[in-house]
Formats: C-alpha cells, sequence, structure tokens
C-alpha cells in the first residue's frame, strides 16, 4: 500500500515529473502523488511480487499500466479501452524510417519448418530468438488461389524481426476458396498458439490475419470470426461482393493494375464497408504486386501491426502517414489515430 493505494501491477503508471518521478496509484490513477522515494519503494514491492520495475513512460496516460519484462527494452502496455487494439507489448528501439525500411528489424530471428497437417497446409514459422520479450503478437499469412507459401514467405521474416511471431502457410489445396482459406488460417492460429514449437512465444488474445488474393479475402471472413483476431492485413484481396461491417484495424494493400481482384469489386468496397481504423495503400503493378519484397510495403504493415496490435503509439506517424507516400500510387485511411 502507498498512502492507501494497493500497489500492483494492474493500478501503477508514472510519468516523470517535477521532482523526479512522479507515482500515480489507484485504480483510475491521478489520486495519490509521491516523488522518486515512492517509485523505490513501488519498484521493491513490485520485485517481491515477482515484477521486475516499473517503466516509465512519457506522456503516459492516467488509467493506463505499464510494467518491464526481464528485456529492459520491452514493456508490457495493458492498453487503454480506447485504444484499437488493445495495449500490447512496447518493445525495441524507436523507429526511424531507415529501421522500418531495412529487409529486417532489430531482432535476430530464427525459422522452423510445419509439416502439413492440423487442418492446413503446413509452412513456416518466423520468430525472434530473444526469449526475454514474452510473448509475442502471432500472426499467420496465406496465399492466393493457386499460389504456393513461397510467394508470401517473404512477410514471415522481415515482420518477425520487429517483435512478432509470424506463420507463413500452405493451404490443403491451391484452389481453395476464401471461406475455406479462412478455415484454415483460424486453424493455423490455433496451431501455432497451442501446438507448435513456438507456442510459448505467442500471445494467443493478440492475433492478426494477412493474406494475399484470396488468401487476404480468407484474412477478412476470419478475422470477423475469431475476436482474438485484433488486426487484419489482406493483400490485393479476392472475393467480390463481401462487405465486413466490422471494426478491427485493417490494413488494405490494392495494386493499381489488378484485373484479377479488380480494386472496384474488391479492396475499394472492403475498404468502403470497414467501420472501425482503416488504411489502404495502392502500390503500382499487377494482381501480383505483394508478392515481391517491397520496403514501402514492408514499412507500412509493419507500422500497422506495431500500432495496432502491440499498441506502440511511437508507430502512430508511419502507419498514418500524410498524404500519399514516395512511391505509392495513392493511400487513404482514418488516420490520424
Amino acid at each position: 500500500m502507498v498512502d492507501g493505494a494497493p500497489i500492483g501491477a494492474s493500478f501503477l503508471w508514472c510519468v516523470p515529473g517535477f521532482a523526479g518521478v512522479i507515482i500515480y496509484g489507484g485504480k483510475h490513477g491521478g489520486d495519490h502523488m509521491k516523488t522518486t522515494t515512492r517509485l523505490l519503494a513501488c519498484a521493491a514491492t513490485l520485485t517481491l511480487a515477482g515484477v521486475s520495475m516499473i517503466s516509465c513512460r512519457p506522456g503516459g496516460t492516467p488509467g493506463r499500466t505499464t510494467t518491464t519484462m526481464g528485456n529492459p527494452d520491452t514493456t508490457m502496455d495493458h492498453g487503454d479501452p480506447g485504444d484499437p487494439g488493445g495495449g500490447g507489448m512496447i518493445h525495441g528501439p524507436a523507429p526511424t524510417d531507415a529501421s522500418l525500411t531495412a529487409a529486417r528489424g532489430p531482432y535476430a530471428v530464427t525459422s522452423t519448418r510445419v509439416a502439413r497437417g492440423n487442418g492446413f497446409g503446413g509452412g513456416t514459422i518466423n520468430y525472434p530468438t530473444d526469449a526475454s520479450l514474452g510473448r509475442l503478437g502471432t500472426m499467420v499469412v496465406v496465399p492466393g488461389f493457386t499460389a504456393l507459401e513461397s510467394s508470401i514467405a517473404w512477410y514471415g521474416p522481415r515482420i518477425a524481426s520487429h517483435g512478432f511471431v509470424v506463420m507463413t502457410i500452405d493451404t490443403n489445396t491451391t484452389s481453395d476458396f476464401p471461406p475455406s482459406r479462412a478455415t484454415q488460417q483460424r486453424a493455423a492460429l490455433r496451431y501455432l498458439t497451442t501446438q507448435s514449437a513456438a507456442a510459448g512465444r505467442t500471445d494467443p488474445s493478440r492475433l492478426a490475419a494477412g493474406g494475399w488474393s484470396m488468401g487476404g479475402g480468407g484474412s477478412l471472413i476470419a478475422a470477423g470470426q475469431d475476436p482474438n483476431i485484433k488486426v487484419v492485413v489482406p493483400m490485393a484481396p479476392w472475393n467480390p461482393g463481401a462487405t465486413y461491417t466490422y471494426s478491427k484495424p485493417t490494413f488494405i494493400l490494392s495494386c493499381s493494375s489488378d484485373t484479377i481482384a479488380a480494386n472496384g469489386s474488391n479492396s475499394n468496397v472492403f475498404y468502403g464497408s470497414l467501420s472501425g481504423e482503416k488504411a489502404q495503400l495502392t502500390i503500382s503493378g499487377s494482381h501480383f504486386c505483394p508478392t515481391t519484397p517491397n520496403n514501402l510495403v514492408g514499412k507500412l504493415v509493419v507500422a500497422w501491426l506495431k500500432r495496432f496490435l502491440d499498441g506502440d503509439t511511437r508507430y502512430s506517424s508511419f502507419a498514418c502517414p500524410s498524404g500519399t507516400p514516395s512511391g505509392a500510387v495513392s493511400f487513404r485511411s482514418t488516420c490520424p489515430v
């Protein structure tokens, strides 16, 4: 207790103050204030409770909780009810344009193969080697009609190197339609979070669904079926005539010359039907534009996941650029967040 306020990971936040660091205690924050000596007492109490220390985040919000994990650069953000994505893990160095356009992020990544079975056609799991990062946001990416995992494989290590567990998969047959791909994506997420070699690194409450073409159409369906899918990343998605009215943050990648999943009957319709935070990036190219590594695409996809799956507001300006980014044909969004 600090002046009658219970000390615990669910009640504390701290910001720089006039005389050192001020601690706010109490369920709603702001009720009790003490200086640096209280921070020391608070840290000691949390240490006894098994929490290493409090994370002091500049610009914190009352009612929001942050505690550091074993890695001093990793912070658990317990979220703000008004924040799409609901908070998560804040870790790693502050993002820059250079760090987000690089082929790899700040974390070394390991990969493991998954055999066909468990409801999907097998795949590859990529995740950071640094176990001190704790449980991470988790994503499954699905290929398109007649395509193999290799068509979307580049997203796995790239996204994982920024602090996520990512599995790119094959489908049971290459001719599966979006509803089947949605079912397989959910099966892959279940396997990844419960049975895989990386299960202990995943956060089953913070999932993302991504996919190209019919895989993108499937990811939009899967997101409407699974409440733990918090973020959606459909790429040149195909499912003409469908609409999706949920409010989950969704980043749509479109190809300007797409004659297979024509934007007028697919991406543009999906964007218009969604009610939550959303963005649509259009780049030049045919329906196959998402299958080639692209630094702008990598930057925005990672930033979207960091902002809305991890709840890391340091990525807001990257997830929601003002105007059309260099290298894009067009960009629209509901930003700023």
